[in-house]
């Protein structure tokens, strides 16, 4: 998996002005300087994988979100991806698979 550093960059960017953060509060809480901060967002530096994590952390996201714009802690966490390959699917293989998820839903302990 390639990751786009420009989006990774964009999403936290994003992610922080939603936050009402500046870049100077976003970076004091993640352990890192201002001027490193406004470089990962502009995909000047790349982070390593302590400062992901420390973003991430002071953010209140998963890594997902960031790299590769999901959260799986959102309701609708996969429902594109699911709909996309129930699309490629014949009714009966759609009917297979509406019976598992109805067994799945229906057992769950």
């Amino acid at each position: 998996m390639n990751i786009d550093y420009a989006l990774l960059g964009q999403r936290i960017a994003s992610l922080r002005t939603k936050k009402g953060l500046t870049q100077e509060k976003l970076s004091e809480m993640a352990g890192i300087t201002n001027n490193y901060l406004s470089n990962i967002e502009r995909s000047r530096s790349i982070p390593s994988l302590e400062t992901l994590m420390s973003l991430c952390a002071a953010l209140d996201v998963t890594p997902n979100h960031i790299l590769i714009g999901t959260d799986d802690t959102m309701p609708e966490y996969l429902l594109n991806d699911i709909t996309s390959l129930l699309s490629e699917c014949t009714p009966r293989e759609r009917r297979i698979i509406f019976s598992f998820v109805d067994i799945l839903i229906n057992n769950r302990t």
